[in-house]
């Protein structure tokens, strides 16, 4: 015992004078040009890679500077690489035709990974609600499983023991969100990926679509079959008496549509205009951006014509 406490102490006692060159250097020998081939996503990796604008910068970026921030990699039993920070980056060298990726590799276990995963995806600029939702169901459950099992007075399956409390108040201090929030967008992953949709989209707020992830599967769709047919969203309170009915196992396809069919106080009636037919009206040098300006004023136009009309038929 008393020669491995004395090596334990030597150690800490190396790290302790090692200088900062050393410590870089030590960091850039982890550093190295990974071919893309050898490096696997993340698995059930929550966060979309989008070839926007936005990647199309950062593949003209990479074309004239390189990655300048290397991606975090973990390397795996097989010999391949797991990437932890930096789909956008790999993306970006995809595109811009290179073949390797600038990588700092670590040494993480798959819930570290994921954790550290979590962390550099929320430095982006917008988050959709799905990606936050799978984000802190994944980042929860890693907590919970390098925390150990809670105890019989922390009930919450996605919480769990802390030296600092339990789980989701834990990751609500670190993310910046109320633990009830936090619940409310892990409540998203129980959707169908329809309504999910609706959620990134904001035509479903919050609440209803939490009302909405209690519902099972065949109702969920039931629902997306009526939001298309009536081309509206349900209000929070429909979804809470469609939750009620489901609890009470009265949730039929009949209930769905007759809750879905009322009008809401605050529905508006919606002109619907086929865009393809509007479009062959309109001279090709107008953009699509002027389209309604367009459209406004031949009506007002037309509109002016028929006044006139009228007013000649009945002299």
């Amino acid at each position: 015992m008393a020669g491995r406490k004395s090596d334990f102490t030597l150690t800490k006692l190396d790290d302790l004078f090692t200088t900062q060159a050393q410590r870089d250097e030590e960091q850039l020998s982890k550093i190295r040009d990974i071919p893309l081939e050898l490096i696997d996503d993340f698995p059930d990796h929550p966060f979309k890679v989008r070839d926007d604008e936005d990647m199309m910068q950062l593949v003209e970026s990479v074309k004239e500077r390189g990655v300048i921030t290397p991606a975090t990699v973990r390397q795996k039993e097989d010999g391949r690489y797991e990437l932890v920070s930096g789909h956008r980056r790999k993306r970006a060298c995809e595109l811009a035709g290179f073949e390797t990726l600038r990588s700092e590799i670590v040494d993480l276990n798959r819930d570290e990974a994921t954790i550290l995963m979590v962390e550099s995806n929320f430095q982006r600029s917008e988050i959709l609600p799905s990606e936050k939702a799978f984000a802190y169901k994944m980042r929860l459950e890693a907590m919970k499983r390098q925390a150990g099992r809670p105890s019989k007075e922390n009930a919450s399956p996605l919480a769990t023991n802390f030296p600092q409390g339990r789980s989701d108040v834990e990751l609500a201090e670190q993310v910046g969100e109320s633990k009830d929030q936090i619940r409310r967008y892990i409540r998203l992953t129980n959707l169908v990926p329809e309504l999910l949709e609706f959620v990134d989209e904001g035509r479903i707020k919050m609440r209803p679509a939490v009302e909405l992830s209690y519902l099972d599967e065949d109702c969920q769709r039931d629902v997306v079959d009526e939001i298309d047919l009536n081309d509206a969203t349900p209000s929070h309170d429909q979804t809470i008496r469609m939750r009620k009915l489901f609890n009470e196992g009265n949730l039929t396809t009949e209930a769905i549509h007759a809750v879905m069919s009322e009008e809401k106080p605050n529905q508006k009636e919606k002109i619907v205009l086929r865009g393809d037919r509007v479009r062959q009206l309109i001279p090709k040098n107008i953009p699509v951006s002027q389209t309604e300006d367009f459209v406004c004023k031949a009506l007002e136009h037309y509109n002016k014509f028929l006044r006139n009309r009228a007013e000649r038929d009945s002299r």
